[in-house]
């Protein structure tokens, strides 16, 4: 599916016109002579450190007005550069009706991730504290002696004959919630995405192969490639992952040439240095494998 078509980015006669051209984003891209960025339903911005790649995909979420949950480093005319010097088109539908940004869309960058991963940690350490506190209890309940003198003690006799008629385990499970289960990194990212993707939504991805392995990387893009398949999304993704270049329906924009234009994987000089490096000059030690 898709939901935005295309992304124009000013021309340099048009960031020239501001009296302060020279700050962030103003400059980076002007000279690089970049045509309206066409989408597909999957779109891949490739591009070295410093190419400008997350820059753009930030640009088209402050565009569009996409929610994020993590925000991101801008500069005062940031927001001016996204507003009043870029433009975007939608998509039409098999009925000829212009699409619309879906409502639920966002941007997702591997801070949104790492929040979440902390954020788990954090409540199970509060939820451990708790979960001991209420041993201590169960403890001291079953335990200490309680008479029965006035109406004030009522509550603490009746703690004590639960205590008594209950495990420490069932004791402190009613009193406490469950630990949020813990995995690998790379286990948390799939189940992330796994949680957070919908149907029918347009998703801006960050280097989502942050923190991953080459085999989580494999399965994030078949998750990626499913939902765009048959769920209805359209992704624009800022990478220079081989395993998400090498999608077979991405198309890839390298934001390293000059100008800006739409490569196949294999020309992407990332992909050639992979190639050089790891089996070109290693194939006698690899084939012994």
């Amino acid at each position: 599916m898709v939901y935005l078509k295309s992304f124009t980015l000013p021309t340099r006669e048009a960031e020239e016109s501001i009296v302060t051209p020279n700050e962030y984003p103003f400059g980076l891209f002007a000279f690089r002579d970049i045509e309206p960025l066409i989408f597909s339903p999957i779109t891949i911005l490739y591009g070295s450190n410093g190419s400008g790649k997350s820059t753009l995909l930030n640009l088209i979420g402050e565009k569009l007005r996409l929610a994020r949950e993590t925000q991101f480093n801008k500069s005062r005319l940031f927001d001016t550069y996204a507003h009043d010097f870029c433009d975007y088109s939608l998509a039409y539908d098999d009925d000829g009706v212009m699409m619309s940004i879906p409502q639920g869309s966002k941007v997702i960058t591997s801070d949104d991730i790492f929040s979440s991963i902390l954020f788990s940690r954090s409540k199970n350490e509060r939820l451990n504290n708790e979960k001991q506190a209420a041993e201590r209890d169960y403890m001291q309940a079953k335990y200490n002696r309680v008479v029965f003198r006035d109406m004030d003690d009522l509550d603490k006799l009746k703690l004590q004959n639960e205590a008594r008629s209950k495990s420490m385990r069932r004791f402190t499970e009613e009193r406490t919630e469950s630990l949020i289960p813990l995995h690998s990194n790379g286990e948390t990212v799939i189940e992330y995405y796994n949680r957070t993707l919908a149907e029918n939504r347009l998703y801006l991805l960050d280097e989502p192969e942050n923190s991953l392995a080459p085999y989580f990387q494999r399965k994030l893009c078949a998750i990626i490639d499913d939902m765009a398949r048959f769920c209805g999304c359209q992704f624009i993704i800022a990478t220079h992952s081989p395993f998400f270049l090498s999608m077979e329906s991405a198309r890839i924009y390298d934001l390293d040439s000059v100008p800006v234009c739409e490569k196949s994987w294999y020309e992407l000089k990332n992909m050639q240095e992979y190639f050089s490096l790891f089996f070109n000059t290693r194939e006698d030690f690899l084939r012994k494998m």
